[in-house]
């Protein structure tokens, strides 16, 4: 049986090709993909070559810890598939791997998913598990106003996941039908003009410098900017004059690689990606879900993603056999 896997060869250009068949090793796993998710953030700034060629790759994963993002390379962190062989045999579970046909995990890199659980839902685990650690930074935020820019995938994951935790969610997103989408979904969105000030928090998750540079005019004294996006090799010039010095204002990252020092007591990767799993079946995933396209049609999915086409929030590749 030939496996295929999904190639990026040069800004905005993705391959098909055929690649050894996975073999798998004492304790490995042989999946079958059904789906893999495609990141509308650090995947999108790969395929448009907007990263650093010797940036590492996330090496906390084992299917990416090799080599850096030089043409050519694989790359992508979220297949679903079913187990073909060894020990979880028959099982629905989720991998960090790149786009592939069929490929070979460690038992203990997948999380097994729920058996009623669409397949095509657990291709949001990593969005949901980036969205919690973005929550877990933010710290106690019952009854404070949080703003969140940007209501892409995980914009709105995170509301929903500070609005679970107590906080009063302003969304801001210029884009009307993504606001109405926070509607339905029982968040508050607002257009840039209509952003509240004197906020003690500000989460950006828009991947768009310029909502960081405006967001520090949002928040109030010693409030803090709190960064999800990864803006890759756009250059991003921040206000750092008179407002900034004067009002102590912090600017802080937030990684889903790590868990923080200070959260290390309480907090693991495996417990995180437990906590995860299970909001993959209370959080309405559904309505994120948006587009899917066929796995040999993966050019048309990116250039769909890259254009900004309407109604897209999330992005699947659908195997077929």
């Amino acid at each position: 049986m030939t496996t295929h896997a999904l190639w990026f060869t040069a800004p905005r250009a993705i391959e098909i090709r055929a690649v050894d068949d996975p073999e798998p090793g004492p304790g490995d796993l042989l999946v079958r993909t059904v789906w893999s998710g495609i990141s509308a953030g650090t995947e999108l700034l790969a395929y448009r070559g907007e990263l650093n060629p010797s940036t590492e790759r996330d090496t906390t994963l084992s299917a990416l810890a090799d080599g850096g993002f030089d043409y050519p390379f694989q790359y992508g962190y979220s297949c679903v598939g079913v187990v073909e062989s060894g020990s979880l045999t028959g099982r629905t579970v989720f991998a960090f791997h790149p786009h592939q046909d069929r490929f070979v995990a460690g038992e203990d890199d997948v999380v097994v998913l729920p058996d009623d659980l669409d397949p095509r839902i657990g291709t949001l685990f990593p969005l949901v598990e980036t969205a919690l650690q973005l929550t877990l930074d933010a710290g106690p935020v019952l009854e404070d106003t949080v703003v969140v820019t940007g209501l892409g995938a995980i914009g709105l994951l995170t509301s929903l996941l500070l609005h679970r935790a107590g906080a009063s969610v302003v969304a801001v997103e210029p884009e009307a039908t993504r606001r109405e989408r926070a509607h339905e979904l029982g968040l508050h969105a607002v257009g840039p003009d209509e952003a509240p000030g004197e906020v003690p928090l500000l989460i950006e998750t828009s991947g768009a410098p310029r909502a960081l540079a405006d967001g520090l005019a949002l928040l109030a004294h010693e409030g803090t900017a709190l960064v999800g996006s990864w803006y890759g090799t756009k250059p991003v010039p921040l206000p750092l004059g008179e407002h900034f010095h004067r009002r102590r204002l912090t600017i802080r990252s937030s990684q889903v690689s790590t868990i923080p020092f200070a959260a290390q007591g309480r907090w693991t990767n495996a417990r995180r990606r437990v906590t995860a799993r299970g909001l993959l079946s209370e959080l309405p995933l559904k309505s994120l879900a948006t587009t899917e396209f066929a796995f040999t049609d993966a050019a048309d999915a990116f250039a769909a993603i890259d254009r900004g086409d309407p109604g897209i929030l999330h992005t699947a590749l659908r195997y077929i056999r």
